[in-house]
């Protein structure tokens, strides 16, 4: 029962082209810039949108495609969307039992799955509830059992934790994590976190421009980016180069000696926390050096993050201890370095 997209949709001037397979029992998170066309993708596969070319298959059955259109109503679906959308004047037993009488369900089997459900999300007592009366990760909770409480064989979670303060996100995450373990459906998440999708789904596909550019497990999308934007979202460096041996000249300027020899077409990769900054050319154990000028100084995590002009352009992550040793200003000229040790080359 593999769901099965060729998403063809063609609004204006923008087109989105992406063949999309989600297996049962996986979570596949959808990333990428603003325009990328994920809302696009979501609202195709939702019944919200027709699509102008390709095919919607989920076992045996088309959901979109030359001659057939299933309507959103009757595509077996549930969706967590960014703000919940929980009725302001129901209950969170109504809510979560709303999508099953919708479908015919008798009133008191509706409740009773509605009751179910919000005992598994932790919400027992809270079914008499109003939404406004919730917290924010209590609505997301009771959205998510709304959600799948009909049973779905398709879950299309929006951005579904960005409502959330830091500290809620933490815990409403793991616990997201645990009943998705659970679904046996089609999981799809659509998200500009990469730390959501990194721990919550099995596979992550990045579009820009309304195509695919990278997919895989996140693993290993975070260890070898093929695109600017994946890299700033796993946060790398990343250069393209043509390697001859252990000398990759960078396509950006500059030249970086990396730990693997290697020929031709390459990337290059390393995080800001191997790169470190000096006054003065640096000496000793053999590295990559260069001149490089303070762009922009800024609060990152627990770090402050630098980002540099030069051949090549770099970030750096320092402590706050370097920065007040260093006195960074935009504008200053300062030298880089990166051991060849920590550099990940890999064919592009």
């Amino acid at each position: 029962m593999t769901l099965t997209a060729a998403l063809r949709v063609t609004r204006g001037s923008f087109s989105l082209d992406l063949d999309l397979t989600i297996a049962p029992g996986e979570v596949v998170a959808l990333l990428g810039p603003n325009g990328a066309g994920k809302t696009t993708a979501l609202r195709a596969l939702a019944g919200l949108l027709p699509l102008t070319g390709g095919r919607i298959t989920v076992g045996g059955a088309t959901w979109d495609g030359p001659g057939a259109f299933l309507p959103a109503e009757d595509r077996p679906i549930g969706v967590v969307f960014q703000d919940y959308l929980l009725f302001a004047h129901m209950s969170a037993l109504e809510n979560v039992a709303f999508g099953l009488r919708a479908r015919g369900t008798r009133r008191a089997t509706a409740r009773a799955v509605a009751a179910d459900w919000l005992g598994r999300v932790g919400l027992a007592d809270h079914a008499l509830a109003k939404p406004r009366t919730l917290s924010g990760g209590q609505a997301q909770r009771v959205a998510l059992a709304r959600a799948l409480a009909t049973g779905p064989s398709l879950l299309l979670l929006d951005e579904p934790l960005a409502a959330l303060d830091a500290g809620t996100r933490l815990q409403v995450r793991a616990e997201l994590g645990r009943h998705l373990a659970d679904f046996t459906g089609h999981t799809l998440i659509v998200t500009h976190d990469p730390l959501d999708a990194m721990v919550l789904a099995d596979r992550l596909v990045i579009l820009e421009g309304g195509r695919v550019v990278q997919e895989g497990p996140p693993a290993e999308v975070a260890r070898r980016p093929r695109t600017g934007y994946v890299a700033d979202l796993v946060g790398l460096n990343l250069y393209r180069g043509t390697a001859d041996g252990t000398a990759v000249a960078l396509a950006e300027g500059g030249t970086l000696t990396v730990a693997a020899p290697a020929r031709g077409a390459v990337h290059v990769a390393f995080p800001p926390t191997a790169v470190s900054l000096h006054l003065d050319r640096p000496t000793g154990s053999p590295r990559n050096t260069w001149p490089v000028t303070v762009a922009a100084v800024e609060q990152h995590a627990h770090t402050t993050r630098v980002r540099l002009d030069g051949a090549p352009p770099v970030l750096a992550d320092i402590t706050t201890a370097t920065l007040a040793d260093l006195r960074l200003r935009p504008g200053d000229e300062v030298w880089a370095a990166v051991k060849a040790t920590e550099t990940h080359t890999y064919p592009v």
